[in-house]
């Protein structure tokens, strides 16, 4: 059976501003780095418990047929405070609304043009209550 989503994987044109995206602005830490060769490569990302990001450097030339991710979306404890953070350190953050799950969320882009969603469940969130969401 399956547990919950163990790891998300991105490709970073570079890795020391995606590095610096996730760990300075986004306050996760690196849990350990892939080396070749003596080189950096990727390195994966604690998200939560046993939740990660790997992130591997990739040339933005590469192009491929492989199914893009569209977002991930990342749970957070106070929307409030991690927007007005990520503002004051120059990060276009979306406003915050109240979605149609009836959970907070708010929208930013990490340097690889990769979407981020922000969430801040309520306790009328679809996701506990199991309601149907409905869409226009």
């Amino acid at each position: 059976m399956i547990k919950r989503l163990a790891h998300v994987c991105i490709g970073a044109a570079d890795l020391e501003r995606t590095e610096q995206f996730y760990v300075d602005l986004l306050d996760m830490e690196i849990a350990f780095e892939f080396m070749r060769g003596g080189q950096r490569i990727g390195f994966y990302l604690r998200v939560g418990g046993t939740s990660f990001i790997e992130v591997f450097a990739e040339r933005e030339s590469t192009k491929d047929d492989r199914p893009r991710l569209k977002h991930f979306c990342l749970e957070v404890e106070d929307i409030d405070a991690l927007i007005t953070k990520l503002k004051s350190q120059g990060v276009d953050v979306s406003g915050k609304k109240l979605g149609a799950d009836n959970a907070w969320q708010a929208w930013i882009t990490d340097p690889n043009g990769l979407r981020i969603e922000l969430m801040q469940y309520t306790e009328g969130s679809a996701q506990f209550t199991g309601e149907p969401v409905i869409l226009d």
